[in-house]
């Protein structure tokens, strides 16, 4: 009987070509190639940084306020008293932050007010209308923008008032100013929620 011998050849190294000679890789199936990925992942950043400056330039005044803020603050009425205050804001932000729409509720012990309001903004002016539900009272709203600054004024049918609103990161603080009204000035301070 004879027995039949396999002949086991152990594989071969894979050669190596000119190009891994000369320190380059080949590029495999399986994964992009080296160049490819670097061009990809600058393209990336290069987008990401791109839209960060559009929106740190382009960025309207409005970009910040977008969310569920609450708070509190004191309310100063006609009859001398100061009364605490708690209120909850809304602010829906569109156009790139050129554009809001707000509803601001506000509470104390003897008075409260629910505020809603459309405004824009255009080459550092703000414009819109506002209305006041509780009392069915509505008007207009003008003002500047400047950053996380924002200065308007407010007036209707036998009532106007001033409003300064600042926001930094997650703080807000507006201080509204009526003249012609049972209030004389609110003043809160809001985080976002």
């Amino acid at each position: 009987m004879r027995c039949w011998s396999a002949d086991v050849r152990q594989p071969k190294p894979p050669r190596r070509s000119d190009a891994a000679d000369q320190g380059k890789t080949m590029p495999s199936r399986s994964m992009p190639s080296g160049g490819r990925a670097w061009r990809g992942a600058a393209f990336a950043l290069g987008f990401l940084l791109l839209a960060a400056q559009a929106h740190a330039q382009g960025a309207g005044p409005f970009a910040s306020l977008s969310g569920s803020w609450s708070g509190g603050g004191t309310i100063s009425l006609a009859s001398g008293a100061n009364e605490r205050i708690r209120c909850r804001a809304v602010y829906e932000v569109g156009s790139g932050g050129r554009a809001l729409q707000l509803s601001i509720r506000c509470a104390s012990d003897s008075y409260n007010f629910d505020l809603a309001g459309s405004v824009v903004y255009q080459g550092g002016a703000i414009s819109g209308t506002w209305s006041e539900s509780s009392r069915g009272v509505n008007g207009t709203v003008s003002g500047r923008a400047s950053g996380s600054q924002i200065q308007a004024y407010a007036q209707g049918a036998g009532f106007s008032a001033g409003l300064s609103l600042s926001t930094q990161g997650n703080r807000q603080s507006v201080v509204i100013r009526p003249t012609g009204a049972d209030v004389t000035a609110v003043s809160i301070t809001l985080a976002r929620r």
